[in-house]
């Protein structure tokens, strides 16, 4: 039996020889088992600044507009508002969108997880299918998901209700969970479907390691 072992562990060093370099490389850097842990602090960053402001504005009905860039390019709307160019924190987003202020009219939007512009202009959507309560802002939130595929979160000035738009759908009566899966789920980096076999089965030895150890 032990030799069946050793010609397996044998022929998995000839097939998997340039993963196991790579994953060697990986451990090295101590990045194999770390990458996802850390890749992703700038998103979940983002996330709760975003999280902080939607909670204080929407219990207080204070409607807003936010535009997070995707992959598809904002430039044309980014040059129509004014610029801000800062890190995104939940008190900037509340004293943007605070009624009677110079920057509450329009969108914000974030590029690169940093606050671009503010008073924003997003084009209007003319479906018929939006339901005829809603005003300005979610025509607006609905308009620029139809031409571009930006996320972007609306809170009603009359209810306080939060909704998404993303790829022309809108999403309405979030709640604190649902908005958060939402985010997490479209801001994340994802791992590469092709991701090496090796690394995934080298974690798996690390990860069972390390279970015994814990018992």
């Amino acid at each position: 039996m032990d030799q069946i072992i050793n010609w397996g562990v044998i022929a998995m060093v000839v097939i998997f020889q340039p993963e196991i370099r790579r994953g060697l490389e990986h451990i090295g850097r101590g990045t194999l088992l770390t990458r996802n842990r850390h890749e992703n602090e700038a998103e979940e960053e983002l996330i709760g600044q975003l999280d902080q402001a939607l909670q204080y504005m929407s219990k207080r009905r204070i409607g807003a507009l936010i535009t997070i860039q995707m992959e598809t390019g904002l430039e044309e709307y980014i040059e129509t508002g004014i610029p801000i160019d800062a890190d995104v924190s939940g008190a900037l987003l509340i004293n943007t969108f605070i009624p009677n202020t110079p920057l509450h009219d329009g969108a914000v939007i974030i590029k690169n997880n940093r606050l671009a512009v503010a008073a924003a202009y997003l084009p209007l959507s003319e479906s018929n299918l939006i339901p005829k309560e809603l005003g300005t802002r979610h025509r607006a939130a609905v308009g620029i998901s139809e031409v571009t595929d930006a996320l972007t979160l609306v809170i009603s000035e009359e209810t306080g209700e939060i909704s998404i738009t993303k790829n022309n759908e809108l999403l309405r009566s979030m709640t604190r969970d649902d908005y958060l899966k939402f985010l997490r789920d479209q801001l994340y980096v994802k791992e590469p479907e092709n991701r090496n076999s090796f690394a995934e089965f080298v974690e798996g030895l690390f990860n069972k390691g390390g279970s015994k150890n814990e018992k």
